[in-house]
C-alpha cells in the first residue's frame, strides 16, 4: 500500500485467500486491504495515538439514513454525553478531494450534527468546524485534541 501524509503507525496483517487484511481495533475484526481502508485505519489511529480520543468514543462504518437513503459514514467520534464531536469521510488516495465530497460529508452532517469535519484522502487532509447558525462551515488547520474540547 502507498505511503500516506500520516504518521507512521503499526498495523496488524494477515492473509488468507490471497486477500491481505488489516486488524480494525474498533470494529476488533480483520478487515480486507482496499485503498479506502488502509486511509481509514490510519485515520483512527491518528484520532487516538496523535489527537488523544479513547477508542470508547469513536464508531468505524455504521449505517445511517439520509433523506430517507442508507448511507455508511466513515469514522465519528463521539462526545461523553453521546452527541457527535467529529465526523470523518475517507477517500482512497487517488480520489480527488473537491466540493462534492464536503456536500457529501454535509449532507451526512445534517442528520448526525456533528460540530467537526474532517475530510481525507489520506494524503490531503480537511478539517472543518461547523457554524449551524450560519449554516456553513469554516476551515482550520487541524482539529483539536480531545483534551482541549472537554
Amino acid at each position: 500500500m502507498q505511503e500516506l501524509n500520516f504518521p507512521r503507525f503499526t498495523f496488524r496483517f494477515k492473509n488468507s485467500e490471497n486477500k491481505i487484511s488489516i486488524f480494525d481495533e474498533i470494529r476488533k475484526k480483520f478487515i480486507v486491504l482496499q485503498p479506502e481502508e488502509w486511509v481509514r485505519q490510519h485515520c483512527v489511529q491518528y484520532l487516538i495515538q496523535v489527537k488523544g480520543f479513547p477508542k470508547s468514543l469513536i464508531n468505524v462504518e455504521k449505517e445511517l439514513s439520509v433523506n430517507n437513503l442508507k448511507k455508511r459514514y466513515d469514522i465519528v467520534v463521539f462526545n461523553p454525553d453521546g452527541s457527535i464531536h467529529l465526523i470523518v469521510e475517507c477517500k482512497a488516495p487517488k480520489v480527488t478531494i473537491d466540493q462534492t465530497t464536503f456536500d457529501q460529508i454535509a449532507r451526512y452532517n445534517l442528520t448526525l450534527n456533528g460540530e467537526y469535519l474532517m475530510v481525507t484522502n489520506g494524503l490531503n487532509h480537511y478539517y472543518c468546524q461547523m457554524d449551524f447558525k450560519a449554516e456553513a462551515y469554516n476551515f482550520l488547520k487541524d482539529i483539536p485534541n480531545y483534551k482541549d474540547h472537554n
